[in-house]
Parts: structure tokens; sequence; C-alpha cells
């Protein structure tokens, strides 16, 4: 099936309320004819074929896929923890491919936030601390800010609980403060690694909320992979994907309610 073109949906002006972060000239993400190959001779997978596909900032996109459709190879590779094998991979006009270790490392502590399936979170400090620490490793040379750290605990509903250890928390609860951890240092991509794969349906949708929020309240791009066709709806954007290939990209409900 032929990809579509992302230029064929329309692009919305961000919300006045908004404060979005510096502009960017053009897509803030462009990747073009992705290949990623493991292995070589009768052991060679192919996990990403010829994927390209462009995310304006402030978008929200979901990529879909079953297992072994390639969505983890390209979020890794749109994360900087690998490097594709062939095709170009541009994050706010800066081509990842032409980078070495050490730059992706930088540039990834800088501009790209995650948040993963599992939390992630450090069990013997407080949910603030693990804030905190995230906040002092990306090293980006400025004090904590407070105010944004409230912002976010007010926007994730999770201001009575920040002093509190991750196994004093439900599944929920981490969840979003892992998202408050990802979003504290004003990463310029937030990506999500199924983030409610290990959550029940209620906190799945609390989750989702929370992302769906932080993308229209503070005009964060959010790239979120899922399984979950369901999920995925929320997304201004949904891409297909199968066999390491972009089948179709769709509006999802996201772009609807914002062109309402």
């Amino acid at each position: 099936m032929p990809i579509e073109s992302s230029s064929a949906f329309t692009r919305t002006a961000a919300s006045p309320q908004t404060q979005p972060p510096a502009a960017v000239p053009g897509p803030i993400i462009s990747a073009q004819r992705l290949g990623k190959v493991y292995g070589s001779g009768k052991v060679r997978v192919e996990a990403l074929r010829e994927v390209s596909f462009d995310v304006d900032p402030g978008e929200f996109v979901a990529i879909v896929g079953p297992s072994g459709s390639g969505k983890s190879t390209l979020f890794y590779i749109l994360g900087g923890l690998t490097s594709a094998t062939s095709g170009s991979l541009f994050i706010e006009g800066r081509d990842f491919s032409q980078l070495n270790d050490a730059q992706r490392t930088r540039l990834r502590r800088s501009h790209i936030g995650f948040v993963f399936q599992r939390f992630n979170l450090l069990p013997t400090i407080s949910a603030r601390s693990n804030v905190e620490l995230a906040h002092e490793i990306a090293a980006t040379g400025k004090p904590f800010d407070e105010q944004r750290f409230n912002h976010l605990c007010d926007l994730l509903k999770i201001k009575g609980r920040i002093e509190h250890r991750p196994s004093e928390l439900s599944g929920g609860e981490q969840q979003r403060v892992a998202i408050a951890r990802a979003l504290i240092t004003r990463p310029a991509i937030l990506l999500a690694d199924e983030p409610t794969g290990n959550l029940d349906s209620q906190n799945s949708e609390a989750v989702l909320s929370m992302l769906h929020s932080s993308s229209r309240e503070m005009n964060q791009t959010v790239l979120m992979i899922t399984h979950n066709p369901e999920a995925a709806q929320i997304a201004d954007r949904i891409l297909y994907m199968r066999d390491g290939q972009v089948l179709k990209i769709e509006p999802g409900k996201g772009r609807i309610c914002r062109e309402a």
C-alpha cells in the first residue's frame, strides 16, 4: 500500500494560551527512507524498510503495529538509542545519521524525553527526587524550575503524591510521575513507548489524557508507540506499521477535535 503524504492533512496553529518552544522551521522530525538491518547473510533481518514521514512541532503522532512490525526499532532510532542502517533522520534540522554516539547522547539529553512501559523510576527515592534527578542528568545548565514542576504536578494530578516513593504509588501514578520526569527539562520531543502497556483500563485512559493535555497545553510534540489501535485514536495522526514498513497514515480523533 502506498504511503499517504502527511501534507494531505491540514496543520493548525497553536492556541494563544499555549507557550510553545522556540519555533522550528519546517517539521521537527523528518525521516526519509529509514532502513535498519540486523545481522548478515542467512541471519539478515530487515527491521525497517524505506520508512518516511514528517512530524510538525506540537503534533501528537501514534505509531501502531503488532509485535515485530518495526515500531520499537523506529522508537530506538528516533530517540538516538541506535542508528539507522540507511536513510536520514533530521531532528530539529540536525541529521542524526551524521552524529557519532557522543553527539547523539548530548542531543538526546537536551532535546528528547522518554516515557517507558515499565516506568523506570528509581525505587529508593521519592517521586520528586526522580524528577529532580532527570533534570540534573540532562545538564541543561539551568536551575530546577519549581514553577514548571508545580505546573506539571497540577496537570498530571500528582501534587499530593510527589513526596512518596514509587512503591507507595499506583501504576497510573507512577506513569504520571514518569511523564513529569520526561517533561521537566522542556524537551522538544516526548517519546512514549507503550505507556499504557502495564496499566488497567482506567489508568490507561488517565495516562492517555495526560499525554494529550501535555501536547495541547504546552504545544509538546509527542510520539507514542502502541499496539492498541483504540489508544492511538487520541493522537492527531496515526502511522500504521507492519513488516518494517509504514502502510498508511490516517488522522486520529485528536486532529478532528483540534480542528473542530
